[in-house]
């Protein structure tokens, strides 16, 4: 075994070039699935994660038909004994409670459908990181009378700035149209362009004060301590309160569930390409070598030594390249990684696409230890998997047929 070793060291480093661009393409191949991995789980993560904290919470609570029908008078009965339940239970961190409706958004310029959201601006703050997408201007905590938040693309497409006024028009819980003047306190980007055109934000008592003469609250968005907890919850609440519904974050946001559920066969399916293209060049690169040898295997078989030691011997080659490429390519994820991880891979170059969809333009990678050696073992297999042609290739040189060919 040790000469079989020292042999396949010393072919490895006959031909400098091909060793090289091999080990290169190990390094790479290595390098590049798991930063691709790392890229993808990191914007899941990030998109996720920004849906939970930002606007959805781990579950919510609505009037059942509410969510079909969105009509104002769709409230949750019976908020106080919910609100009691949710501050009695361990498992929950915050909630907050929200009054919403569709209107028109009326400015100088133009007119636009939009969502309004009213919000109890304490809890809100404690529940959801909404207010960290504040870019100009104020939080609804100050005193402007009838303050009101709205997108920066939505500002922009009606030239409002700050300290301007607006009016919101809806309907009322009676049937009866109501209007509103709000004055802009701030601007918010969310990362969603779509998010930031449609949606506005404002205080839950001065909207209820124009929408009905008692109170109404159309959500309630509930924080977890832990995320694992939420089936639990939903099930408690719809089965101790009658007239509402209540849903995980995954039931209220389905594109966010099938993420979750496709995330893992996403990133299996770019790792395979990935490693599938790999393989080949090692395939090829390991025929080269095959062919330009042929002579030296048939000297080899001639003076003795047997098919299966030539056939460990190429193995060998193709094990010990694998495993001085995968250190250095390991070594160069990692570094990779922990480098991004701190400063982000910036697209703002395809900024105006991937806001529009609501994906994030900076992302962070992140990636599991399980993913990371899953990687690592996919691209040793691949390696030692597109060797065994080759190899088998040289088991079967017949000494004779080289000499009649020369």
């Amino acid at each position: 075994m040790k000469i079989l070793l020292t042999i396949a060291w010393r072919n490895i480093w006959r031909n400098k070039g091909r060793s090289g661009a091999l080990l290169a393409a190990i390094i790479i191949g290595l390098w590049a699935g798991v930063f691709t991995v790392s890229l993808m789980g990191g914007m899941l993560d990030q998109r996720i994660n920004f849906m939970i904290e930002s606007e959805i919470t781990h579950l919510q609570i609505h009037h059942p038909d509410y969510r079909i029908e969105r009509a104002v008078d769709m409230f949750i009965p019976n908020t106080i004994e919910i609100r009691e339940w949710l501050e009695e239970r361990e498992e929950i961190h915050s909630f907050t409670k929200r009054v919403l409706s569709d209107g028109m958004l009326q400015s100088p310029v133009k007119t636009s459908g939009v969502r309004i959201i009213g919000i109890n601006e304490v809890s809100e703050r404690k529940t959801t990181t909404f207010h960290e997408n504040l870019r100009k201007g104020s939080y609804l905590e100050g005193d402007i009378r009838n303050a009101i938040l709205i997108g920066e693309k939505l500002a922009n497409d009606h030239r409002l700035e700050i300290g301007q006024r607006l009016v919101l028009t809806f309907e009322r819980t009676d049937g009866e149209l109501s209007s509103g003047a709000f004055n802009i306190a701030g601007i918010f980007r969310t990362g969603s362009t779509q998010y930031d055109e449609r949606n506005v934000i404002v205080r839950s008592s001065d909207l209820m004060s124009l929408l009905s003469s008692y109170e109404v609250y159309h959500e309630i968005a509930v924080l977890l301590k832990d995320v694992d907890n939420a089936t639990y919850i939903v099930e408690e609440i719809n089965h101790n309160f009658e007239g509402i519904e209540a849903k995980t974050w995954n039931e209220l946001s389905p594109e966010l569930g099938t993420l979750v559920a496709l995330g893992g066969f996403m990133l299996f399916l770019v790792t395979m390409i990935i490693m599938l293209a790999l393989a080949f060049g090692i395939l090829n690169s390991m025929l080269m070598a095959l062919f330009e040898r042929i002579r030296e295997i048939g000297m080899l078989l001639s003076i003795g030594m047997s098919r299966l030691r030539v056939f460990s011997m190429f193995i060998l080659e193709a094990v010990i390249l694998t495993i001085v490429g995968a250190i250095f390519g390991i070594l160069l994820a990692v570094l990779s990684i922990n480098f991004f991880a701190r400063n982000g891979v910036n697209l703002e170059m395809f900024a105006g696409g991937i806001e529009e969809i609501g994906w994030p333009t900076v992302i962070y990678p992140e990636i599991t230890a399980e993913e990371f050696t899953y990687i690592v073992i996919i691209v040793i297999l691949m390696t030692i998997l597109a060797s065994l042609y080759p190899a088998w290739k040289a088991f079967r040189v017949n000494p004779m047929e080289i000499e009649k060919d020369t």
